[in-house]
């Protein structure tokens, strides 16, 4: 009645269901209830023929297949099991009209590496696609466009490198997207773009080493976030507060680096109530081997110079999840170039680089004649005098008053230098005219005195 080599577990589903007028495939078993098809484990080398037309369920898995041609199947199959064979290559059209399909797993060919665009097309009802350990370098554009009702997707252990743009948005129902264990360097803003409903994200045992801060703002609905095993050196807490639902996290074997960089992460974790692992740090030297959640924020380095900056920000958290690194070296750029500390005048205010009230339309700076006044008020000299203003560098010491440093359009008090000895002063002819008269005068006066003696 049944051929030899059945296992105890194909004799059970002849019994269950078994229609012994349905054709069926050599070596395979075919039962009823719903119309199934199981194949599995028998080294076929091609889809085997005969498969019936009525056909849901098709087992095909543990097999040496090499390639999936149309016509194999029937578009009545509602689930379709392929996993661990030899695929090599699957024709675009070969799933084309099955509009009933539930669950495709094509897992464990790891020999695939390419699946074109269009091969899932119009898969519309669609649940579960299996596509790990497949070899997969990368994934084209469009691939998943359409399934709006896929929920369940697996591209785990392949050997993607970069995920394009939008590439799961049309994925609008999808809970379970499963990463893990490829090459992914980066997550960029618009990678998970559309899923909206996405339950639980396994990103672990990859090569990331940079997150965009806004990688993660479409998925107000994820429980479920797994990034340890990583190459992540930091992550800004701004990242993960577009997480609200967000119940489980791990982050941990990465090299983290607990300094300033890493004040926004460390405040999040500090608000989070949710599941954590630990977060090793490897840098600074002094921190080295510590939990970042259990590092006091004293501790870490150059955060309490940079207090002010931070206070305009909820929590500590930099806008947009900038890193402080960042800022720091733009604020050192910044100082380098601001305007002298005056401790008379108002330092942040001042309408152009001089510190000094601009003149009136009409008058000119006087720089050489010190003390007088022009036709709108005091000179630059006399300004400074009766302000008793001096010149800062940011640390304290004394501005460079040097001629690449110095403040335009200042005038600085010049020095009255003598002449040489011996030189005498062109405006001192005024001096000797003045000592003539009074001996002019006493000459005429003895003159006349001899003329009346006469």
């Amino acid at each position: 009645m049944f051929r030899r080599g059945y296992g105890g577990v194909e004799l059970l589903l002849v019994l269950w269901g078994l229609d012994l007028s349905m054709p069926c495939p050599r070596h395979c078993i075919c039962y009823t209830s719903p119309s199934t098809v199981s194949c599995q484990a028998h080294n076929f080398h091609e889809v085997p023929e005969g498969i019936p037309a009525q056909s849901e369920r098709v087992f095909l898995q543990n097999n040496k297949i090499q390639r999936l041609l149309r016509g194999h199947f029937s578009p009545t199959t509602t689930m379709l099991w392929l996993y661990s064979n030899n695929l090599s290559y699957i024709q675009p059209s070969t799933f084309h009209g099955f509009d009933r399909l539930e669950e495709l797993d094509l897992g464990d060919n790891r020999h695939l590496k390419a699946v074109a665009s269009d091969t899932f097309m119009g898969l519309g009802w669609l649940h579960a696609l299996h596509l790990y350990h497949c070899g997969l370098i990368s994934l084209p554009p469009g691939i998943f466009a359409g399934l709006h009702n896929l929920q369940y997707l697996y591209l785990q252990d392949n050997q993607l490198e970069f995920l394009e743009d939008d590439l799961f948005i049309d994925l609008l129902n999808l809970s379970h997207l499963f990463l893990h264990g490829n090459r992914l360097w980066s997550l960029r803003q618009n990678t998970f773009r559309g899923l909206g409903v996405l339950d639980r994200l396994l990103l672990h045992q990859n090569r990331i080493q940079w997150v965009d801060r806004q990688a993660f703002h479409d998925l107000r609905r994820l429980t479920m976030l797994y990034l340890f095993n990583n190459s992540i050196t930091e992550l800004s807490g701004g990242t993960l507060m577009q997480l609200p639902a967000l119940e489980y996290l791990r982050l941990n074997d990465n090299p983290w680096e607990c300094d300033c960089k890493a004040l926004s992460l460390w405040d999040w974790l500090q608000r989070f109530r949710g599941s954590t692992s630990t977060l090793i740090c490897v840098s600074p030297p002094e921190l080295a081997g510590k939990d970042m959640k259990k590092v006091k924020k004293e501790e870490l380095p150059s955060c309490l110079s940079n207090e002010g900056h931070r206070r305009g920000n909820s929590g500590g958290e930099m806008e947009h999840g900038d890193s402080l690194n960042h800022l720091n070296r733009h604020r050192i750029h910044h100082n380098h170039h601001q305007r002298p500390y005056m401790p008379h005048g108002d330092q942040y205010s001042l309408p152009s680089p001089s510190p000094l009230p601009r003149p009136p339309k009409g008058s000119r700076k006087n720089c050489t004649r010190r003390g007088r006044k022009g036709k709108g008020g005091l000179n630059e000299v006399q300004v400074l005098q009766e302000g008793d203003e001096k010149d800062y560098s940011p640390d304290g010491g004394k501005y460079d008053m040097s001629a690449s440093s110095r403040r335009r359009n200042k005038c600085i008090p010049r020095t009255s230098v003598g002449p040489p000895s011996g030189v005498q002063r062109a405006n001192n002819t005024g001096s000797h005219a003045a000592a003539f008269i009074p001996c002019l005068s006493s000459a005429l006066f003895l003159s006349i005195y001899f003329v009346i003696l006469r």
